[in-house]
């Protein structure tokens, strides 16, 4: 059997592998859905009317505050997705499976496609349930098609990008429990940037880290796309931001994944 179709048959298998684990063990998964709703009907429902009025240039409330925080929250489901990929990574390593991996006749690179790919379908449910619940809630984006398949490719990309990052960090980790730390502060990320509030109402030092760090001109690109508002340079950051992320994070796992396990 040649090389390609090789790999994806064991691709295949890695990740019918990784979808029944999930399936065996769901908390995981529904921690991963279930933490972006939480907060999502936590911050309109409690903060909604308040945060929606302190809104710069908003004079609304709920539905308001509803139609700015909803591309954070699904940031939150990308940064969430992080985590549960760095645990099961950190599993298969500190259970040994991965050392047996490495010795069996498979395609190298299929063990963490299936990883990759069974965390990308989880996250890509995650962000299917925040944007369904949002609906419910009244969030009512003004995107025709093509910008809400510009959104999905967008979102779907950072996702595979901080997957391949968060492997990287399920291989670092030496035990399942820094595993499930090390991706804690891409889960900030979107507080500390335009997710909640406009980084205009920041302090100066804050504001510089909120306008400058990789999320904030993705929320505000996935907020433009879906709601109309002004995109400017955010969409070509975001792009580049995906990029980096994605590349940096494929090419460390592939070096801890290929370094000698006894060094």
């Amino acid at each position: 059997m040649s090389a390609l179709p090789h790999a994806v048959r064991d691709s295949t298998t890695m990740l019918r592998r990784n979808l029944r684990r999930n399936l065996r063990y769901p908390v995981g998964p529904a921690s991963t859905i279930g933490v972006p709703i939480v907060l999502l009907l936590l911050f309109v429902s409690v903060f909604g009317d308040t945060m929606g009025a302190g809104l710069v240039g908003v004079s609304g409330g709920r539905d308001d505050y509803l139609a700015y925080i909803t591309p954070g929250i699904l940031l939150i489901s990308v940064a969430g997705a992080a985590q549960g990929a760095a645990i099961s990574v950190a599993m298969d390593m500190t259970e040994g499976i991965m050392n047996r991996f490495r010795t069996m006749a498979i395609a190298r690179a299929s063990v963490l496609t299936g990883h990759v790919l069974g965390n990308l379908i989880q996250t890509v449910i995650a962000l299917a349930f925040v944007i369904g619940v949002a609906l419910l809630l009244g969030f009512d984006p003004t995107a025709d098609w093509v910008e809400w398949l510009a959104a999905a490719v967008l979102l779907v990309g950072i996702s595979l990008a901080v997957i391949w990052l968060a492997v990287a960090l399920g291989l670092v980790s030496r035990t399942v429990e820094a595993a499930s730390n090390l991706p804690l502060p891409l889960m900030l990320l979107p507080f500390l940037g335009s997710g909640f509030v406009p980084t205009d109402s920041m302090p100066a030092a804050m504001r510089w880290f909120a306008e400058h760090q990789p999320f904030t001109p993705i929320i505000n690109t996935v907020r433009g796309l879906l709601l109309g508002t002004a995109i400017g340079s955010d969409g070509v950051l975001a792009v580049l931001w995906s990029v980096a992320i994605g590349l940096g994070g494929y090419a460390w796992s592939r070096h801890l994944f290929n370094r000698d396990p006894t060094a």
